[in-house]
């Protein structure tokens, strides 16, 4: 699947599509210019493929930004899938994953996540969003270098050639009645002043690698300290888990008086720095009252399946126009279509009805409607203003493959729907990067990545 595509007799600068998705719609014959940081200067369709430019071998589609990624979790995949005891949920699968996080070094983190990074650049992600709050030595001491993790990941980020944004996750509590942490989370504790020294630590240490902040959840931070973090953070993204679990909105209800994206509007000062991780549990009201914020919403519907977290309500985040992006999570799925797809599919099971996000006389393409969306508020939870095949944006891009088993013969105009909901491999034959091309061939990267596995799963039947 992996395409070679030779610089040698064309200017690395100077790109030419047969066609490529620009605001919405396929454009026909278009040049793409980049300038020398890496940025699309400028990007013209309806042009002739001139000598000098490099002819590209099939249409092109943005990259998208994985929005919510535990990096770490990648060695845990395939670990939790059987069943010992009358009940499994996502509480039990937690504890069975603090196992993994409490085992994991620096070099083996920077291992699972260079691959990880790989295996997301395959999967259509040019940037990956890093929900970081795995930080101490497994004894839960701070290392002698007390951002290891994290550099662990930016490093990783670095090697796969993807882009970055590390957001440090705050994280004080077990929940709201246990003002400490479990034994089990001692990796994970930190305060403001830790989070902002990770943020200052992290930014800019690679030409690709941002970082913005995050506050674990409700149930694991003080509501002063949420308060001091967001008003301490003025731009730049800050993501929070929320509402992903009944159990959690019947904690804080108990707790609070509140359900927990009902607290958020009401007392943390929402605007479109925030971006609601999950928020699979939300009333209209809620819905309506994020809507009036500004804030954003990461859904993760990969994980958000394997986890039995339950459904979000699509039909009504896409009327009320909050913004909305995707995530790898846990890592059970690291393509865009795949979670694409089980957003829609999951959609259509409880409704029973098809094409549940489609837009009739607006946007009746299904694929079309969700790929814009996430498009646009992929941008914006990794802290970018502009994003996409348009002048100003990182030159980043995928090149589909013509000849892919799931695209051929498809009328151009039906290209995207095929991608979404008839590839079920990576229809991908290359993938740009700040005007570079991304290595999707890595055996050196996977084969270190198993060796970290098989260290950390030495004791796994």
């Amino acid at each position: 699947m992996n395409m070679t595509i030779s610089h040698s007799h064309s200017h690395p600068g100077l790109l030419w599509a047969p066609s490529a998705w620009i605001d919405g719609a396929w454009r026909q014959q278009v040049l793409l210019a980049i300038d020398a940081r890496g940025h699309w200067q400028a990007v013209t369709p309806d042009q002739p493929c001139p000598p000098q430019a490099q002819a590209l071998p099939g249409p092109v589609l943005p990259g998208l930004v994985d929005a919510h990624s535990h990096a770490f979790q990648r060695a845990f995949v395939g670990l939790a899938e059987r069943r010992d005891s009358a009940h499994d949920d996502f509480w039990s699968w937690r504890d069975r994953m603090y196992g993994v996080a409490l085992r994991i070094t620096p070099e083996q983190l920077q291992a699972v996540a260079t691959h990880l990074y790989n295996e997301l650049l395959a999967g259509g992600y040019t940037q990956v969003c890093e929900f970081h709050y795995l930080h101490h030595a497994p004894d839960g001491q701070r290392y002698a270098e007390p951002a290891a993790m994290a550099l662990a990941l930016a490093h990783a980020a670095q090697e796969s050639g993807i882009g970055l944004t590390l957001l440090p996750v705050l994280y004080e509590r077990a929940g709201f009645t246990q003002p400490q942490l479990r034994a089990d989370q001692r990796r994970f504790a930190t305060t403001v002043a830790d989070v902002q020294a990770l943020q200052r630590a992290v930014h800019g240490t690679g030409p690709l690698v941002t970082a913005g902040v995050a506050v674990h959840s409700l149930r694991a931070a003080q509501p002063e300290s949420i308060a001091t973090l967001a008003h301490g953070f003025a731009s730049g993204p800050l993501h929070i888990h929320v509402a992903e679990q009944t159990a959690e909105v019947d904690d804080c209800l108990a707790a609070t008086g509140c359900r927990p994206i009902e607290w958020l509007t009401r007392h943390a000062a929402l605007d479109a720095r925030w971006h609601l991780v999950h928020a699979t549990h939300a009333t209209p009201q809620e819905i309506d009252a994020v809507a009036a914020s500004g804030a954003s919403v990461v859904l993760c519907p990969g994980t958000e399946a394997n986890l039995g977290d339950g459904l979000p309500d699509l039909p009504r985040w896409l009327a009320a126009g909050v913004p909305l992006a995707l995530g790898s999570d846990s890592q059970v799925t690291r393509s865009w279509p795949e979670e694409l797809r089980w957003l829609e599919y999951g959609q259509r099971l409880v409704l029973r009805q098809r094409n549940v996000a489609a837009l009739p006389g607006v946007q009746p393409a299904t694929a079309a409607r969700l790929f814009d969306r996430v498009l646009a508020g992929g941008a914006a939870a990794a802290g970018f203003s502009r994003w996409g095949l348009v002048a100003g944006a990182r030159a980043d891009l995928l090149v589909l493959d013509p000849h892919d088993d799931a695209l051929a013969g498809l009328p151009a105009g039906h290209l995207l729907d095929g991608v979404v909901f008839a590839a079920p491999a990576r229809p991908f034959s290359a993938v740009m990067v700040a005007g570079r091309w991304a290595s999707l061939d890595r055996a050196d990267a996977q084969a270190a990545h198993a060796g970290a596995l098989q260290a950390l799963n030495a004791d796994q039947g």
